[in-house]
């Protein structure tokens, strides 16, 4: 009986095709900050808790999926330096017009293909909502790939919405369960925080802020 050759999953046509229309959806705005669906204008406030809790503030840190840069630059108002990357061209411009004069290096990245001079830079790393944004195939690679950002001892503060195990979502975005989330925990960090709270979003009906520190 002859079995089936399987064929391979192809993790860069899946990178493409999940990072692809963030542009497109940008340009569509116009400008209009009320048209992208997962914008605010102002910083995300688990991000504002954390810096107005501690009293120390690392030199240098890095916004993942920073679109329009609020978050970036609520951490340059803290004091740190700061690099803010986004696949979207439309977003980094835009975000660039919006806090010109802010000494905030916005550039355009792929997190799947990260310039060596970021790896292995920054005491601190922000993350809110890039991972649940990417299909269920490309977790482990999205988490390895924030990870990589990290040096030794840095903290990365995250944000996601989340499920229970049982539950299915038709993404994006794909909520992350709790051992998703944790498998920061696999990539030479220890957690820190992980604190679950009821969210009211249509996204799911959980929503977890966690804090990770890397390992020496």
């Amino acid at each position: 009986m002859k079995t089936q050759k399987q064929t391979p999953y192809n993790y860069e046509n899946a990178q493409k095709e999940a990072t692809s229309w963030f542009n497109d959806h940008y340009k569509e705005a116009n400008k209009d900050i009320e048209t992208v669906a997962w914008a605010k204008g102002e910083v995300n406030p688990y991000l504002q808790e954390y810096l107005d809790n501690i009293t120390q503030h690392p030199k240098k840190a890095i916004v993942v999926g920073s679109g329009l840069g609020d978050d970036a630059f609520a951490l340059y108002l803290a004091g740190y330096e700061v690099t803010a990357i986004d696949i979207s061209e439309e977003a980094t411009s835009w975000a660039k017009e919006r806090f010109e004069g802010a000494e905030i290096d916005f550039r355009v990245a792929d997190l799947f293909d990260l310039p060596s001079e970021l790896l292995n830079t920054f005491d601190f790393v922000f993350e809110a909502y890039t991972i649940q944004s990417l299909p269920l195939a490309l977790r482990d690679r999205t988490i390895t790939a924030i990870a990589s950002l990290m040096k030794p001892e840095a903290k990365i503060l995250t944000v996601c919405n989340a499920k229970l195990d049982h539950e299915r979502f038709e993404g994006p975005p794909w909520p992350l369960t709790f051992n998703e989330l944790r498998l920061f925990t696999m990539k030479s960090c220890r957690e820190l925080e992980f604190s679950i709270f009821e969210n009211t979003s249509e996204l799911s009906s959980l929503k977890v802020r966690a804090l990770f520190q890397k390992e020496h």
